[in-house]
């Protein structure tokens, strides 16, 4: 064991150094980051949904103006659970953002959630 450090610490970065080259694989092997994440008509306006394979929340603020944030809150990085009454709420600390640009609408979380860019193309919405 390393001088100082504790069993819990050895093992923490034990396990950050053995899942670091899991979270490095991504795409496909055409190298596309992107995918289909499903039609307009899955989006509710004044509303959204969250992508949890993806790690991505699309909202509708207005009719036609869709939007994309990664579902992670900026907090303490839970996943965000939902989208309701204009926010984006995450359930671990009751943090909010507003579905028109992620801003932080209550926190604790400060900064607002990462935009994520997506394409609409007819009714289908795709991840960029």
């Amino acid at each position: 064991m390393i001088e100082g450090a504790t069993r819990r610490t050895v093992l923490a970065t034990g396990a950050a150094a053995v899942a670091a080259p899991v979270v490095a694989c991504g795409g496909n092997a055409d190298g596309d980051t992107g995918g289909d994440l499903g039609k307009t008509s899955d989006i509710p306006e004044g509303g959204g949904k969250i992508f949890k394979d993806q790690k991505v929340v699309v909202t509708q603020p207005s009719e036609g103006d869709f939007k994309a944030f990664s579902a992670i809150c900026t907090h303490l990085g839970c996943t965000v659970n939902t989208v309701a009454g204009g926010t984006i709420d995450c359930p671990c600390h009751g943090s909010k953002f507003h579905i028109a640009d992620g801003s932080v609408a209550h926190g604790p979380a400060t900064r607002p959630l990462p935009k994520k860019s997506i394409t609409v193309k007819g009714n289908s919405i795709r991840l960029a």
